[in-house]
């Protein structure tokens, strides 16, 4: 049992761990999430209320660790050293669970079993990086480097020139083989974009030799582990879906062309997926939440004058919808314009991400 013996001396006792707004609230919980979410350091934060004889740590992409020895033994030593908390990280479910009182597992895709809670992490809203970042002193600082870098807590304390070749290897790292890291690129490529898959495939296939059920099956892997999100047309399912990324700045990772606009309307569609389950886009509106009758537009660098036209495209189709309030998120503006129907506000980033 070399390998079980091992792990059950890993102590984490000294790992500092920053609040999250997700905690892990029940004995037998699921964990899914994006590469580098921060989904280790929540089950850090759990085991600070118990003492390391009584959990036994397993990483099975650690290659150490001896599966089948794990597979065989696991019951067994649970039961000779009185563990209550068990933890497989990166577990892909190729043996039957053992009994323990917790059981705490992170793996690749979401898996349903009975007893359990499934719960997602995603990568640091704005509020929470505040909270992590103690490196700069004002809310504009912070925003630069929040939108330059990107929402994984890892980079925060990275030297700046280094950052970008971190992002890079987090790309590679979550890739199999280079044709899956092209399907990931394509994608990072069109967020903010209303493209079908069957359209990114036909760019890609003119590009690289892949099959179509390679393509698929990888886009389907990174939608359900919530790297990709794919935002449907309200009232439109047969409609191309917008792309989306898990953090905004791997397009600043991949390429020197700028998008900013993309990049930051990826960036308000993260400080959505925390808080709302129904949300769609339509034309002209960015973001549209039902069950709040809330509409959100990305406009960076707003312009009343020039924005005038688009601005009234808003405003009729909201109109249709019945929608009472209107949040035009900015780079910097904070002002309200006069409507008799609508309230719109229009507000900094950092001021809409924390109200």
């Amino acid at each position: 049992m070399k390998t079980l013996e091992a792990c059950y001396e890993i102590n984490f006792s000294k790992v500092n761990f920053i609040e999250r707004k997700i905690k892990i609230t029940h004995p037998k919980t699921i964990i899914t999430g994006a590469a580098k979410t921060g989904k280790s350091y929540l089950i850090y934060d759990y085991l600070s209320l118990f003492k390391s004889k009584d959990y036994l740590y397993i990483d099975f992409l650690d290659t150490r660790n001896d599966q089948e020895e794990i597979a065989n033994n696991l019951d067994t030593f649970l039961r000779q050293n009185r563990i209550i908390v068990l933890i497989l990280e990166n577990f892909s479910f190729t043996f039957d669970l053992p009994y323990c009182d917790n059981i705490i597992i992170t793996t690749k895709e979401e898996k349903k079993i009975r007893g359990f809670k499934n719960i997602t992490i995603n990568a640091l809203d704005f509020e929470e990086y505040l909270l992590h970042d103690n490196r700069h002193q004002n809310i504009t600082q912070s925003f630069n480097t929040f939108f330059k870098f990107g929402n994984l807590s890892e980079l925060i304390n990275y030297d700046e020139h280094k950052k970008i070749s971190r992002l890079q290897e987090i790309l590679k790292l979550q890739c199999k083989d280079d044709t899956q890291y092209e399907i990931f690129k394509i994608l990072i490529e069109n967020i903010d974009e209303k493209k079908s898959l069957f359209q990114l495939f036909n760019t890609l296939k003119s590009k690289i030799k892949i099959s179509k059920d390679k393509f698929y099956d990888t886009c389907k892997t990174l939608e359900n582990n919530k790297t990709i999100f794919f935002l449907q047309k309200y009232e439109q399912e047969k409609a191309a879906k917008k792309i989306y990324i898990y953090n905004h700045s791997f397009l600043n990772a991949i390429t020197y062309n700028k998008k900013f606009k993309n990049e930051f309307t990826n960036m308000v569609f993260l400080e959505l997926i925390n808080k709302y389950e129904d949300i769609y886009y339509l034309d002209y509106i960015d973001f549209y939440i039902k069950t709040k009758n809330l509409a959100i537009v990305a406009i960076p660098f707003f312009n009343s004058f020039l924005v005038n036209s688009a601005l009234k495209k808003v405003i009729k189709i909201a109109d249709e919808l019945k929608i009472n309030e209107i949040n035009i998120v900015t780079i910097s503006n904070n002002e309200q314009i006069s409507n008799p129907n609508i309230k719109i506000n229009i507000l900094p980033f950092y001021e809409w991400a924390l109200s």
